[in-house]
């Protein structure tokens, strides 16, 4: 009992003064200025900017294929790169810029819809980018009518643009 308290003593006067070295000694200045220049731009975020973010297809036959292109402007301070593009069901494909995109440049989001389904029917694409909410989301919607017995040519594509 005696041995193990006389360990435990000497092993704490050991850890106590072998931490002699001040930590701020070890700084280096040019470190220090190059962390304060990147966190006085962590707070800058590119903003995506559309000119519309719902679009109305308004009445399609079922089965016809349409598509609208969405425009959109990089109106933060730093470049905007898209991640990822999904849409809430396979008969929806979204097609989107690659190349990251400078504050002040524009870019495009293709949405294409198969006309799917019969009715009112309303699809949702949700962009993943590399804005401050990290998710952006854009709307499409149509009346698709349902004609009985008749299925329209697939090769019909009706093109949108918001330009």
């Amino acid at each position: 009992m005696k041995k193990s308290i006389l360990i435990v003593a000497v092993l704490s006067a050991f850890i106590f003064t072998s931490c002699k070295e001040n930590a701020a000694d070890k700084v280096n200045e040019e470190n220090v200025a190059a962390a304060a220049d990147r966190d006085s731009k962590a707070g800058d975020f590119p903003v995506m900017s559309f000119s519309e973010s719902e679009f109305d297809f308004g009445t399609i036959d079922q089965g016809t294929n349409v598509e609208h292109t969405f425009t959109f402007t990089n109106t933060g301070n730093a470049p905007l790169v898209i991640v990822d593009a999904k849409s809430s069901c396979g008969c929806t494909v979204p097609q989107f810029t690659k190349a990251p995109v400078a504050p002040g440049d524009t870019g495009e989001m293709l949405v294409k819809f198969n006309g799917s389904g019969k009715g009112q029917v309303s699809k949702t694409v949700t962009i993943t980018a590399n804005t401050k909410s990290g998710k952006e989301t854009l709307k499409i919607k149509a009346f698709v009518n349902a004609p009985e017995g008749v299925t329209p040519a697939a090769s019909n594509v009706i093109k949108t643009n918001s330009k």
